[in-house]
């Protein structure tokens, strides 16, 4: 079974194109094309299920017409109009020198605060901004947790820690 930790969200599919289960595929991160992953990953009723991918194309520098395999019409096609595109994280130990890490990909780490100790699992990112949040999961409170360069010490991905320093009073907002 795959977990959400496992996976970093790349995208979203729009409505088919077509008639032969060509689905338009609106991206954030082209990773798909940068490393040689032979799928990507849905989730269906809360299942992360993968996809082979058949082949694609490049419509615009956002979007992709896809082919997967076993969709191959556009009844088929239409089961995937708005759902979630992912890429499994375990594509990208190769290449992690050159990789620039989305925010997905820190999903499941944990935050240490220099002086509060443990503050809790990152359990989303909102990039909806040009100051990107960290979503923590902050004792069954979601704390927002800015994602700058100046407030992060060091970044351990074997352990999955992010060790910070935080604005004093941060933590009382």
């Amino acid at each position: 079974m795959i977990d959400r930790e496992e996976l970093i969200k790349i995208g979203f599919f729009n409505k088919p194109h077509g008639i032969h289960g060509e689905l338009s595929f609106t991206f954030t991160d082209d990773i798909f094309d940068r490393e040689d992953c032979p799928y990507i990953v849905c989730e269906i009723e809360g299942i992360f299920v993968p996809f082979f991918i058949e082949e694609y194309r490049f419509k615009s520098d956002t979007t992709v017409l896809m082919k997967l395999e076993g969709v191959d019409n556009d009844e088929d096609a239409r089961l995937f109009t708005n759902l979630s595109v992912f890429f499994p994280k375990s594509y990208l130990k190769d290449n992690k020198d050159e990789f620039q890490a989305p925010g997905d990909y820190f999903i499941g780490f944990t935050i240490v605060e220099e002086l509060e100790g443990e503050l809790g699992k990152i359990i989303g990112v909102d990039d909806s901004t040009v100051n990107v949040l960290f979503e923590v999961d902050y004792s069954g409170q979601e704390l927002l947790v800015p994602a700058n360069d100046d407030f992060i010490l060091s970044i351990d991905e074997e352990n999955r820690f992010i060790h910070m320093r935080l604005p004093q009073g941060l933590l009382s907002l």
